[in-house]
């Protein structure tokens, strides 16, 4: 098989932390480097690739469309990583306990909260799992996980976190361009993304705003809501999300809602463990923090 000869790690690295943050400042400080590097690597990219990567303007970077494609791997590839990394990494097992989950929930609500975890409980080691795959609990080396439905898991003990809500967000500059989206009727001149695993909420919301001549599949797929998350942040079209997931973009201003409609879903979050696990300490003591951090960000939930 013919090998593609792959750019400079640190030139990937610095691309995606430019284009996850659109700052090449904020890049910098994330990675422990000068925003010259971070701009020499970027460009150095884009001569290997012979594209343009990011357009300037007077606000921030802004990707351009190859772009926005390329940051979308690397950011769920560099993810990846880090979690086979940490998932061979020896520990001793007395002090870690392991989470099965999407991995859009991962990246978008646990792994931001995480810092706070470690501070509070440095003896103890959150190993994340994604996957869509539904793990037995009973078996194997998963201590816990977070699913979405009503709770109902014959042998499992299952405590509530907070329910699947949708909403309709974009970026501003979208409806700064765009053709006008005042009501939900203005959804027929803009672009809709979907998320592969979650195809049916744009049919679900429509239908709840009463838009039934709307087609709800039309408009590119992507793969888990992370990418049409990204999508919604380049101004690629208008997603459907729960705010819980892009709490950070909607209290920034780098997402919007142009409704105010939120709809409740009739299924939630739950916290899932077996019995034979939910009295180790580890175990325990996640549930306690989970259940805490996520009273606190209910107050905090748009």
């Amino acid at each position: 098989m013919r090998q593609t000869r792959l750019p400079s790690l640190n030139a990937l690295k610095a691309f995606e932390a430019a284009g996850r943050l659109l700052s090449v400042t904020a890049a910098a400080d994330a990675l422990a480097v000068t925003p010259s590097a971070i701009s020499r690597q970027v460009r150095q990219l884009e001569e290997d690739l012979d594209l343009q990567l990011f357009r300037r303007s007077r606000t921030g970077l802004v990707l351009t469309e190859p772009g926005t494609a390329l940051l979308a791997g690397l950011s769920d590839g560099f993810q990846r990583i880090a979690l086979a990394v940490d998932a061979v990494r020896p520990r001793p097992e007395g002090r870690v306990v392991t989470v099965s989950m999407l991995s859009t929930f991962a990246m978008r609500w646990l792994l931001p909260r995480l810092g706070a975890f470690n501070e509070a409980h440095p003896d103890i080691e959150v190993r994340l799992s994604t996957s869509v795959d539904l793990v037995d609990l009973a078996r194997g080396d998963i201590d816990c996980a977070i699913r979405f439905g009503r709770g109902e898991w014959p042998g499992l003990i299952a405590d509530r976190l907070f329910a699947d809500r949708l909403t309709a967000v974009c970026s501003p500059a979208l409806l700064a361009k765009g053709p006008p989206l005042d009501r939900p009727e203005d959804l027929r001149g803009h672009t809709l993304l979907h998320a592969r695993l979650r195809a049916d909420h744009w049919r679900i919301w429509l239908h709840a705003a009463g838009i039934d001549d709307l087609d709800p599949r039309a408009g590119p797929m992507f793969e888990t809501r992370n990418f049409v998350i990204q999508a919604a942040l380049q101004g690629l079209g208008i997603a459907v999300i729960d705010p819980a997931l892009v709490g950070e973009e909607l209290a920034s201003g780098r997402l919007v809602q142009p409704f105010p409609r939120i709809l409740a879903l009739e299924g939630a979050y739950f916290l899932v463990r077996h019995p034979s696990k939910a009295k180790l300490k580890r175990v325990a003591t996640f549930r306690e923090w989970l259940l805490s951090e996520v009273g606190r960000g209910s107050e905090r939930m748009p």
